[in-house]
């Protein structure tokens, strides 16, 4: 069914975080030559490849962690209807992911300080510009 023009195209939520990382002489070297001998397609190949496997070597903490420390894992939206529901009954929220959180565009900067007492994200947060500056003091 095709879209009306009032309705607008839901963003969409991008699968990956570009990462920059420095790598010695030597380090590199090794990562060039495995790839040359078809054990990976690239470096960022690689580079997944051993994160994943780091990862998954301290699978059993992770756990633990984020059990402990009672943190939403993956994929975050906070909406305005939910941020305005907490409004309503008079709640602050403390919200913490480990993964990516993703505000609504039209939550506005004073809905967000109003229901928002803590946002603590370990990966990356995608929200406004101006409800970043409003949660500042608020994001760790």
């Amino acid at each position: 069914m095709p879209r009306s023009a009032d309705r607008p195209t839901p963003a969409k939520t991008p699968e990956s975080e570009k990462l920059t990382i420095n790598l010695g002489f030597v380090d590199l070297g090794q990562i060039e030559l495995l790839v040359q001998e078809g054990f990976y397609s690239n470096r960022s190949d690689f580079i997944r490849t051993a994160i994943r496997n780091q990862i998954e070597r301290h699978a059993d903490t992770l756990r633990q962690i984020v059990i402990r420390k009672s943190v939403d894992l993956g994929l975050r939206h906070i909406t305005r209807d939910e941020l305005t529901t907490a409004q309503a009954e008079s709640q602050m929220l403390d919200i913490r992911v480990l993964g990516l959180v993703v505000i609504a565009p039209d939550v506005t900067p004073d809905l967000a300080r109003a229901t928002i007492s803590a946002l603590s994200v370990l990966g990356t947060l995608h929200a406004p510009t101006a409800v970043k500056a409003a949660l500042a003091d608020r994001i760790t």
